[in-house]
């Protein structure tokens, strides 16, 4: 390949790379005033459903955008705590939770190498990664980016973080999570997750149902299915002693 060829592929790249920088620019700012439909997340939830039901029941989809003033206090308190309860301090990244998680994670791995060391034919045991992503970086990701895991789409939903926290107010962003969140097979955002699980609005949330919900967020299809889960049950306390200090936007 010439040097022309290389210089205009590399020109090609980086053009592309501005186009869909733009893009996601534009996106975000018009979330300032537009209330996004739906996210990336639910249209590949909504293909897999379908691509699952072909022939048999109809897609399930419950969704219903409530303003920031209609979503229970609770609820907002809880899932911030449980969460991300930096989340009015930071600019959309918590570089201290990823250094410490970061940090956290090469440990266990290290733990984990001289345990198949000493004993070799012992079964490797699973290890949980833990991430560190703030509220801000789950919208990013969710609204914006793919699910698939790599250091480059890890880099762009950093980005995005920070690009909406410029852009939107901090209760904005929580608004529009709130709304976007699963909570469920085909459940997403607190409307929904109100009336599938309470039978009742987002905004008449009690304390004890909405630290039950906030805790349900980072398995929700799982807890769906184990209701009485001692998880479930024991950090929906420890999450119900943490709301009255936890700060909202």
């Amino acid at each position: 390949m010439s040097l022309k060829a290389i210089t205009r592929w590399l020109a090609l790249v980086v053009l592309a790379f501005v186009a869909l920088q733009l893009f996601f620019v534009l996106r975000v700012a018009l979330m300032v005033v537009v209330d996004p439909e739906s996210t990336t997340f639910q249209r590949s939830q909504a293909w897999q459903q379908l691509t699952a039901t072909t022939g048999g029941p109809a897609l399930h989809w419950r969704q219903e955008w409530v303003p920031y003033a209609q979503i229970s206090d609770s609820l907002k308190r809880a899932v911030v705590a449980a969460e991300d309860d930096g989340f009015v301090n930071h600019e959309g990244v918590d570089w201290t939770a990823i250094e410490k998680n970061w940090d956290r994670n090469n440990r266990m791995q290290e733990l984990a190498e001289k345990r198949m060391a000493a004993n070799p034919k012992a079964a490797p045991r699973a290890i949980r990664i833990r991430g560190g992503s703030t509220i801000t970086q789950q919208l990013a990701k969710n609204l914006l980016l793919s699910g698939e895991r790599s250091m480059l789409r890890k880099g762009q939903e950093l980005v995005l973080a920070m690009l909406l926290e410029q852009f939107l107010s901090k209760q904005r962003i929580l608004e529009i999570y709130l709304n976007n969140v699963e909570w469920g097979d085909g459940v997403f955002g607190a409307q929904a997750a109100a009336r599938r699980y309470y039978n009742k609005n987002a905004n008449q949330l009690g304390s004890a149902e909405a630290a039950r919900l906030a805790v349900m967020l980072p398995a929700p299809k799982r807890f769906e299915k184990q209701p009485q889960s001692a998880y479930l049950n024991g950090r929906t306390r420890v999450i119900m002693g943490r709301m009255n200090r936890t700060e909202l936007p």
